[in-house]
């Protein structure tokens, strides 16, 4: 494939080309920023252009798109705290509080960075190293995934902030919710009390965005009128100088390596991503009791992991034939639309194809800075807007993206119940971050249980002793959980005697 890159860069450096990473990129930014809208929806709706289109900027202006709408998504969640994309729910905690302080420009500074550099070193992780990647996939079965995830899980005990009985709560809510519809082994409806609407589930993007968006519109709408004129102060991306990242390239770098890791394996997403380093990085920072209160390195765990998973996402689409998420779902279609089949030989009966993918993949991700910076000021006048006129903006945009995705009326139900159901946990200072966690990675913890346990003839003690990954992965999960309650075990004996 490295042979291919100077064929590559010909068909890359063209008018056509270069003029579809820009508008792709310029596209996906907007759209991503936009609350309701997402990148699955954005790249759909880009999709059926592509199809008067040549294989090689069709392939790259969804990729342009789909990268610049991972970004996008930070500039709502920082700007207003409604993420424009699910991968963008973790941004929103401690962006939003540094908008808040009249320290957006700073936030949104930090997120770029950190977007910029995840996208990049999974770009460089693709070109070099795609085919070594995807056979680290195929090592990953039900079993091993299903560790993953219960590694996961434990965001929800550093994510908890104030009380871990209501983390949990909001945690075993989410996993609810994940558990309405279809049984994924028999088919058998649960929860649904004869609606057949619910046979599907819950739609996560309708959840996530009612949680987040329209229960802010409610708290606000609750309170009495109250001066946001720090909120207005936003005048412009400001790029954090090289002295503020002492001691943070040690958060970057471990973000950046969660987001190739769980990009590249299938069926887990830049959601999971962002939530497993926002949860690591405050593990693991000696500052973790700012995290929640803007913090800036929770925006470069969230989003230098979300925007790392785009290129690693790629590697199971692009060499097995599996989509890594939804969005390349969607791109796999589009191959198959212009007669590029999937799977082991992709990368070689196309080198000069897949080269100049990953390299016009390494060019967006570059244009991220400088249109990330001058589109951020877009934003600005949002800010600026009273407060009824941007809420009301706010739930339009909200409606509108969430019936885009289906055209189901019953969406804008299902966006409107999670609403309220923000609205009533936040009054009672219930955090919202485990609810999601919850509905992130329930339905794929319950799948792969069940299929391992299938495979074991329900013998959970394989898990670990016939499947060293999965039982490596327990015994980390073991260790995470492990640590907090020694290391609070260690202060309360502590305490007596230093007093």
């Amino acid at each position: 494939m490295i042979s291919a890159i100077p064929d590559a860069l010909a068909l890359l450096l063209t008018t056509e080309a270069l003029l579809t990473l820009v508008l792709g990129t310029v596209l996906g930014i907007v759209l991503g920023a936009m609350p309701g809208i997402g990148s699955t929806v954005a790249v759909a709706m880009v999709l059926p252009f592509t199809l008067s289109m040549g294989q090689a900027p069709a392939i790259l202006l969804l990729l342009a798109v789909y990268a610049g709408s991972v970004y996008g998504g930070s500039i709502s969640a920082i700007l207003i705290n409604t993420p424009g994309t699910p991968q963008s729910a973790a941004t929103c905690f401690d962006g939003y509080p540094m908008a808040q302080r009249g320290e957006a420009g700073q936030a949104l500074g930090w997120a770029t960075i950190a977007s910029v550099v995840g996208g990049l070193v999974s770009a460089v992780v693709l070109l070099f190293a795609a085919p070594q990647l995807a056979a680290l996939a195929l090592n990953f079965g039900p079993i091993e995934t299903f560790a993953l995830v219960l590694l996961g899980l434990t965001c929800i005990v550093s994510v908890s902030s104030g009380s871990l009985v209501k983390g949990l709560l909001a945690g075993a809510i989410g996993i609810f919710l994940a558990s309405v519809g279809g049984d994924p082994i028999t088919g058998q409806p649960r929860f649904t009390f004869g609606n057949w609407q619910l046979i599907s589930g819950f739609n996560l993007l309708a959840v996530v965005i009612g949680i987040f968006a329209l229960s802010e519109v409610f708290i606000r709408a609750s309170k009495k009128a109250e001066k946001v004129s720090e909120l207005a102060q936003f005048r412009g991306i400001v790029v954090p100088r090289w002295r503020e990242w002492t001691g943070r390239k040690k958060n970057l770098a471990k973000s950046v390596l969660i987001g190739n890791v769980i990009g590249v394996l299938p069926g887990t997403g830049a959601a999971t991503a962002a939530f497993i380093s926002y949860a690591e990085g405050k593990r693991s920072s000696p500052n973790k009791e700012a995290y929640g209160t803007g913090e800036p390195d929770g925006i470069v765990s969230s989003e230098a992991a979300n925007n790392a998973v785009t290129g690693g996402a790629l590697v199971p689409t692009m060499a097995l034939g599996i989509p890594g998420d939804a969005i390349t779902a969607v791109m796999l279609a589009t191959l198959t639309l212009h007669g590029i089949t999937p799977g082991f030989r992709l990368m070689e009966d196309n080198p000069t194809l897949i080269a100049a993918i990953f390299a016009g993949f390494f060019i967006i991700n570059l244009l991220l800075l400088p249109l990330g910076m001058g589109l951020a000021r877009v934003a600005a006048p949002i800010l600026r807007m009273r407060e009824g006129f941007m809420m009301t903006g706010v739930v339009l945009l909200c409606g509108v993206g969430i019936y885009f995705v289906r055209g189901n009326p019953f969406d804008l139900l299902v966006m409107g119940f999670a609403g309220v159901l923000g609205f009533v946990l936040r009054r009672q200072k219930v955090p919202m971050a485990p609810l999601v966690i919850g509905m992130v990675l329930g339905p794929t913890l319950e799948l792969t249980l069940r299929q391992g346990l299938i495979l074991t003839r329900g013998d959970i003690t394989a898990f670990a002793t016939d499947h060293p990954i999965a039982g490596v992965l327990f015994g980390v999960t073991a260790l995470a959980l492990a640590v907090p309650v020694a290391r609070s075990v260690l202060e309360r004996r502590r305490s007596p005697e230093s007093t």
